[in-house]
């Protein structure tokens, strides 16, 4: 005899990462930032390295505290993780189970669905219009075993973004045993005031994320913060591992936190190469999903498009994402990368248009 799982593990798949082929190759597909971190990032991690016999910091002290301060938020609320994803996995392992339904949109991050099946409990899409989030349908899909709702915002993969209110008016007509989370991994590269959005943690039926992935590139040192009301926090942070960010990490992380002119430049870079590449491929004749990201979403016009597309640039070692996971066989989703990099990727994709009858 030999051990087996658990049936819901059993019958789970693995959360599915992009095929990126290789770190010699030219990937477009993870969603990384196209910059390196703060120089100040960098310093600080190697001296951290030094420390590296000792435990970090549980509490994340320090970090918490930059952060408060970046964000203008209250540090008590402020919980750290092993990335955002460390935060959505020990949030809804705390607040769903077996008979609970985590409710989600059509296309929001699919580690959700997989953090949901870890623990037995049940993912439901509501539908997205044009890619975009639709409240109306959110509210609609709310049923009694509704536990969670979780959106992202911006989204992930569409790069698409509500405004605050329609997020304020989603909050406000939830039951108030629901939790709402709401992922803003990419929300630096959102130009809306966050405070709104930020406030409704201090509900205690509301939780925010944030990553310091995309906007700080802080891909690999794996680092992500949260707003949580004590009452959440307390329950929460059960479900983490003691000492998750590695003392390295922590020392970027905060390094990075405080280089706030570093961040905005790249933020800054990153949308001014985003917006030339979506605009070009528009010209040309693509549908490009409007972004908040650093990352577009094309529209190709069948799977067997987006397949040869896929294909092509593959060929020219360019890795891309595609998104049959999420039922969108015919689309593509490109991470901004260095101008060069966008510059070859458009003239293959132009290339192709041009040659093609779509």
């Amino acid at each position: 005899m030999t051990p087996k799982a658990a049936a819901h593990i059993k019958t789970m798949s693995a959360f599915a990462l992009a095929n990126f082929g290789g770190h010699d190759r030219t990937t477009l597909a993870q969603n990384e930032s196209a910059f390196p971190p703060s120089p100040r990032a960098i310093q600080a991690g190697q001296e951290a390295a030094a420390r590296s016999h000792l435990y970090p910091d549980p509490d994340w002290t320090l970090l918490r505290d930059a952060v408060a301060r970046a964000y203008n938020i209250e540090r008590d609320l402020v919980l750290c993780g092993a990335g955002s994803m460390d935060l959505i996995a020990s949030t809804i392992a705390t607040f769903a189970g077996p008979g609970a339904e985590v409710l989600s949109t059509a296309f929001a991050y699919n580690f959700a669905a997989s953090a949901a099946a870890r623990v037995g409990a049940t993912y439901v899409k509501a539908a997205e219009r044009d890619f975009v989030l639709a409240i109306d349908a959110i509210l609609a899909a709310v049923r009694p075993a509704t536990r969670i709702v979780f959106i992202c915002n911006p989204g992930n993969p569409t790069g698409t973004c509500i405004r605050n209110t329609e997020l304020l008016r989603l909050r406000a007509a939830l039951p108030g045993d629901v939790l709402l989370i709401v992922d803003q991994a990419y929300g630096e590269f959102d130009d809306q005031d966050p405070q709104p959005v930020f406030a409704l943690a201090g509900r205690g039926d509301t939780v925010v994320l944030r990553s310091l992935s995309k906007a700080y590139g802080l891909a690999g040192a794996r680092v992500g913060w949260g707003l949580f009301a004590p009452g959440i926090a307390a329950e929460v942070r059960k479900m983490q591992n003691s000492n998750q960010v590695s003392t390295v990490s922590l020392a970027m992380a905060l390094a990075a936190i405080e280089d706030q002119a570093y961040m905005r430049a790249t933020v800054a870079r990153t949308a001014k190469i985003r917006d030339r590449f979506a605009q070009s491929l528009r010209a040309a004749g693509y549908e490009v999903a409007d972004s908040r990201t650093n990352f577009v979403l094309v529209r190709f016009p069948d799977p067997a498009a987006a397949e040869i597309a896929d294909r092509t640039l593959r060929d020219a070692d360019i890795i891309v994402r595609g998104l049959a996971g999420y039922g969108l066989t015919d689309c593509l989703r490109i991470t901004v990368g260095q101008q060069d990099v966008m510059d070859r990727a458009l003239r293959i994709l132009t290339g192709m248009r041009g040659r093609q009858s779509w």
